[in-house]
């Protein structure tokens, strides 16, 4: 044994108390007490052997059954069973159940319940140690049914081509809920898997708490000094059900038999007897402590009242909100830029003037990305901040929320809008739910060339901003020229929250003016009135702001035009102030009618202002079919501008 007779007393000590924890938290789930639990019984070994062996500066990311891991970083006990038991004073809220939350001063990010998600993370968290010149790990726990989830595949290539010093624990217990292994994967054992990465892999008896310490610690020294992942596979079994509710008919009685032989604790008190480290009577002592401790804080908690709130409290929780802080130009030098230009120029000066931005993407290194973006970002800021990531989303989504934690900007390129479906996860999932669960905001700008009339087709020309418009806690920005969007990029960039930055790629190289050399910025949440009028107006944003400004050019009404520029948040008393003058509204966009942006403006517009309304509410919006790869179609057919003349007609003669 490597440690020493006190190290592995308290060894048992963080052993012990998980299980007697779990004891007590399954008599009061019989008692109706606790609402679910995911029991580790049998396992513990895995989450206290790992945590034991890692400094207490590296990161843990831990899944269901990984109790030991809060208790060995000694997480305040009166909190975690008060966030446990669904009480006043947990870590979520009441927003959030069991271990579905981080602490940040333990140096924890919680799960969520999509399995393999926080594998992408725990690298982004890698990134940022290797960045900054720290020997710390990251460690993330996944369970061997959720190897075959995508997230599992990117992180670990990911990590292998960016040498990250992370280690993915696997904690195969035999089921996935419960469908068995022979079902999961064909491979003999996971770690194999390491091998199609070209990194290390080992295999751990999950049982023997001392095997687990020595391996974690064997690898996660060797990985300080010479970063690089490594796959462990901790062999155990789950003895009782994937969640109490479900039970454990499904598993052979003979395998549970076998594997209660196992049992991590009673292997590791007969080792400490015999080596005389420890005595059973000290054994019992212990158990009796703990258990008194336990059932002091559990009476405690009991009595504690459940989470209170109110609707305003709720709501301004799934935003971290900050005061604007303007930004002036220096000097009044101003000079012509097309759109495309704008966006680098922006991503330039931030890149120069703030060295926690960090660019990852698809090609954007030495090729500049496929709009030529970033073109010479390369050269200029070197390969540690402008980063090519292999062909994937969702694993360089997550890598930016890690990142993110430890205080980074990272600003992920989509190639295109539409691949952003890719990532859908941990978009609306992890980027979007985390402040309002547990307090910790995340700053990451993604970026999406959108948009049709570049005859892109099916799969390259997509409007998908009104996907997200839907989710709470993703800030979404839409600029529809060069000065607006230098301004508003500077502004997402430095949003504590997660901001979708759409551009419009019809606009990159067609649409250009004078602005300020400098860096300034625009407020997010205040839409801008390109043009007043009196007669009506006119709602919408990227694209469309073009059609309806060529077409006023010829018209004889007097169209007020509302550019929105940021759609959440939403500028809704700019747009009530704007109809209470004009009386009339139409709401354009290219994005597909049906469920568009337009309908919610439009019934915002109908419950506040109706009685200013003289005429009904009218969208105009592109038709609802896949975006047609035929100019002629997309143009005349599909796009709704051959309409606006006939509609607005309408609208002001009604």
């Amino acid at each position: 044994m490597s440690l020493s007779n006190s190290e592995l007393k308290k060894l048992y000590y963080f052993l012990r108390l998980p299980r007697n924890i779990e004891q007590k938290m399954l008599l009061l789930l019989r008692q109706g007490k606790l609402s679910k639990w995911f029991s580790g019984i049998g396992q513990e070994a895995i989450a206290v052997g790992a945590s034991f062996a890692l400094n207490k500066d590296d990161y843990i990311l831990p899944m269901h059954r990984n109790l030991g891991v809060f208790t060995t970083r000694e997480l305040d006990l009166e909190k975690l069973f008060s966030q446990l038991m669904g009480k006043d004073g947990g870590y979520t809220k009441g927003r959030d159940r069991t271990f579905h939350f981080g602490d940040m001063n333990k140096k924890i990010v919680g799960m969520i319940s999509h399995l393999a998600a926080m594998l992408p993370v725990a690298n982004g968290l890698a990134l940022s140690f290797k960045i900054n010149n720290k020997k710390n790990i990251a460690l993330s726990f996944v369970g061997d049914g959720s190897t075959s989830e995508g997230d599992f595949h990117e992180a670990l290539n990911l990590a292998a081509v960016w040498e990250l010093p992370v280690i993915f624990l696997v904690e195969n217990n035999g089921y996935g809920l419960s469908t068995p292994n022979e079902q999961q994967f064909k491979c003999k054992n996971l770690v194999d898997k390491a091998n199609g990465y070209g990194i290390i892999g080992d295999i751990v008896d999950g049982n023997d708490v001392l095997d687990v310490y020595e391996k974690i610690k064997k690898f996660s020294d060797i990985i300080r000094t010479k970063p690089q992942p490594v796959l462990i596979e901790a062999k155990t079994f789950r003895i009782r059900g994937h969640e109490e509710a479900s039970g454990v008919k499904y598993v052979p009685k003979k395998l549970i038999q076998k594997w209660e032989k196992e049992d991590p604790l009673l292997k590791f008190e007969k080792k400490l007897i015999q080596k005389k480290v420890i005595t059973k009577k000290r054994i019992l002592e212990l158990n009796n402590t703990i258990n008194n401790n336990i059932d002091t804080i559990i009476n405690s908690v009991i009595k504690k009242n459940n989470p209170a709130s109110n609707e305003s409290n709720e709501l301004n929780d799934v935003f971290l909100n900050t005061s604007f802080k303007k930004i002036d130009t220096k000097s009044n030098e101003k000079v012509e830029l097309r759109f495309v230009d704008s966006i680098k120029d922006s991503l330039y000066l931030k890149m120069k003037n703030d060295k926690k931005v960090i660019l990852f993407g698809q090609d954007i290194a030495e090729y500049g990305g496929v709009f030529k973006v970033t073109e010479g970002f390369l050269k200029e800021f070197g390969k540690q901040r402008v980063r090519n990531t292999p062909i994937i989303e969702s694993g360089a989504i997550g890598a930016a929320f890690g990142m993110s934690l430890e205080g980074f900007k990272p600003i992920v390129e989509l190639q295109f809008a539409d691949f952003v479906s890719n990532g859908f996860n941990q978009i609306i999932n992890n980027l979007a739910k985390t402040y309002y669960r547990w307090g910790k905001s995340v700053n990451v700008t993604l970026r999406l060339p959108t948009g049709a009339g570049i005859g892109g087709g099916p799969f390259h020309s997509q409007s998908n901003e009104s996907t997200f418009f839907h989710i709470p806690g993703i800030k979404i920005v839409y600029p529809s020229n060069p000065y607006d969007a230098k301004g508003l990029l500077l502004s997402a960039i430095d949003d504590p929250n997660p901001v979708m930055f759409f551009e419009h790629k019809a606009l990159y190289r067609s649409s250009k003016s004078f602005i300020p050399k400098d860096e300034y910025n625009i407020e997010l949440g205040k839409l801008k009135i390109l043009k007043s009028g009196t007669d009506l107006t006119i709602v919408t944003y990227g694209l469309a702001v073009e059609w309806i400004l060529e077409y006023s050019k010829n018209s004889d009404y007097s169209l007020e035009i509302i550019d929105l520029r940021t759609l959440i948040p939403l500028d809704k008393n700019g747009i009530f102030d704007s109809v209470k003058r004009t009386n009339r509204v139409l709401i354009l966009h290219e994005d597909n009618l049906t469920g568009g942006i337009g309908a919610e403006v439009s019934s915002l517009i109908s419950e506040n202002c109706f009685e200013y309304l003289d005429a009904p509410v009218i969208r105009l919006a592109s038709i609802d079919t896949p975006i047609p790869f035929t100019a002629d179609i997309e143009q005349n057919i599909y796009f709704p501008k051959s309409k606006i003349d006939k509609t607005i007609n309408s609208l002001i003669n009604y």
